[in-house]
């Protein structure tokens, strides 16, 4: 018993991580707004920047969890155990083409007299998030598709919104480090080239999980 209960939580964990990687990696405004800091001012500044959009997803995760608790009535019933992740797999693969086909607007990276601190860059980072409402949209569909639904274990969706934080830390983290590397030899065209590579991740994701949920809904 006490195997399962760690196994669940492990999954729940895992999932978090993984929802709060791709609700981070799409290179929008505050995207950009990183790259550019990271480049400009240094890793640190980016990493400020990064750390205020994890907490602005954080919350708008939570925001997402609970209207899921409120829908769970409906998500319980047969058509929809038997339909959502389909559904959520094919929005999902929309998000892949649109992350695939959109480019950017560039910010011109200019030496700057200011830095600020890092608790403004993180504050900023975290308005620039806050502006784009939409992104309960993605946290939805990523909900649906990963099953990261109320499951009647607060400590199992305490463990999983752990790992949402964590995973959306660890992108902007990563990300930075590997920038501040290179920051000599990189252009802001490749923000474009990382929107692509995310764009095959999510619409591979998308088919993977499609297939497997139609496998599942025929039998």
């Amino acid at each position: 018993m006490t195997g399962i209960i760690i196994f669940d939580m492990l999954q729940m964990l895992a999932k978090g991580v993984l929802i709060g990687i791709l609700a981070s990696a799409p290179m929008g405004p505050v995207g950009v707004l990183t790259v550019q800091r990271t480049l400009v001012k240094g890793r640190w500044y980016g990493f400020a920047t990064g750390v205020g959009a994890a907490c602005s997803d954080f919350a708008y995760a939570l925001l997402t969890g609970i209207f899921m608790g409120f829908a769970m009535s409906f998500a319980e019933s047969p058509w929809a155990v038997r339909w959502l992740k389909p559904l959520g797999s094919v929005v999902l693969l929309l998000f892949g083409i649109y992350f695939y086909i959109w480019k950017p607007a560039p910010l011109a990276v200019r030496p700057s007299g200011k830095v600020g601190t890092l608790a403004h860059n993180m504050l900023t980072g975290f308005l620039v998030t806050c502006s784009n409402p939409l992104i309960v949209v993605f946290f939805l569909v990523l909900f649906a598709r990963f099953g990261f639904v109320p499951d009647g274990h607060p400590v199992n969706m305490a463990v999983g919104y752990v790992g949402l934080l964590a995973g959306a830390l660890l992108w902007w983290y990563l990300l930075t480090a590997v920038l501040y590397r290179v920051r000599g030899r990189f252009a802001m065209e490749q923000v474009r080239l990382l929107n692509r590579c995310l764009g095959v991740l999510v619409m591979l994701v998308a088919l993977g999980g499609l297939a497997y949920s139609l496998v599942l809904a025929g039998k």
